[in-house]
């Protein structure tokens, strides 16, 4: 009996435990021979057989003989187990319940031809962005180890943004890369995709011609994101689309940027870096006395010269 009782476990799993498939009875022997079990498949009895003829599970296949009559024929019923398919479709249906449950999360999707591996996430531009009013779909494709990849995401509305490409939609975002992690979900990722449109990222862009102009033209580029909002998202024309960007300013320049110099010799300047003046305090004191940058070769300098370049250091002149 006990190498039947994960047999039993296995088909309450497999077909439900409200299903009497399965049920057992074991029959004394007097004349000291084995015990044989009597075995009721759909509360139909089956002849008694010897334990020997119930096979454990494998992980690769479940097999149960059954006798087809009182003798020892036996009839093979092999079942492949639960495939990590139907587990993640299980999941993708949850998730779909409860983003119809939250419509308060501003994303929704959709199945494509009743496949639960392919869908369409929609939300609508957030405000106060050249997205505003518009309604942007999405692509998702489940791939084979969901949740443990992320779902394959990418525009189908064409959209100027640093962190789309305005050719294919591919989407740059952590979130569907490195960032994923097996507890998120679809609604999470549809969600972070909503916020990517309130505040892109053009350090790290998907489409550099975007980037580049959102950093140097902010104006420009909110103008042409709200022209493809309202031609492919359907979005209300605005004159002047609300938008938050602003010019990045350039970084300041390195200590060793060449430019810093002004076309002095370096070696010459960091004599007097190397006593403790800033850089820029230095060549603005070499300006002001007027000395010679002599091609940017390097030379000594007259000891008159010296002082009136540390006495406007020191504020003394």
């Amino acid at each position: 009996l006990r190498c039947l009782l994960p047999l039993q476990s296995w088909v309450s799993d497999f077909v439900g435990p409200s299903q009497p498939f399965l049920q057992t009875t074991t029959h004394a022997n007097s004349s000291g021979s084995p015990p044989k079990l009597s075995i009721f498949c759909n509360q139909n009895p089956v002849p008694p057989l010897p334990t020997c003829a119930i096979k454990y599970p494998t992980l690769s296949q479940r097999t149960i003989f059954f006798a087809s009559k009182p003798s020892t024929t036996y009839t093979k019923h092999t079942h492949p187990p639960p495939t990590m398919s139907s587990t993640r479709e299980r999941r993708i249906a949850k998730e779909l319940g409860d983003l119809q449950n939250d419509p308060n999360s501003g994303v929704n999707a959709h199945l494509v031809d009743n496949n639960l591996l392919h869908l369409k996430g929609v939300f609508p531009g957030p405000p106060d962005t050249p997205y505003a009013g518009g309604t942007f779909q999405v692509d998702i494709v489940i791939p084979d180890n969901y949740p443990f990849k992320s779902p394959i995401m990418k525009f189908d509305t064409k959209i100027w943004h640093p962190n789309v490409s305005s050719v294919t939609g591919a989407i740059c975002l952590d979130t569907l890369g490195s960032g994923w992690s097996p507890v998120g979900t679809i609604k999470m990722a549809l969600i972070s995709l909503r916020m990517l449109l309130e505040s892109p990222n053009p350090k790290d862009p998907q489409d550099a011609e975007v980037a580049k102009m959102m950093l140097d033209h902010p104006e420009q580029f909110a103008q042409k994101a709200h022209e493809w909002a309202v031609k492919y998202a359907g979005a209300p024309r605005r004159d002047t689309p609300v938008h938050n960007y602003q010019k990045v300013a350039p970084p300041p320049p390195r200590a060793d940027d060449p430019a810093r110099y002004q076309g002095y010799n370096k070696d010459l300047i960091d004599r007097f870096v190397h006593m403790g003046f800033d850089l820029d305090a230095v060549v603005e004191a070499f300006n002001f006395v007027g000395i010679d940058r002599n091609g940017g070769e390097d030379y000594v300098l007259e000891e008159a010269y010296m002082g009136d370049i540390t006495a406007r250091l020191l504020g003394e002149q």
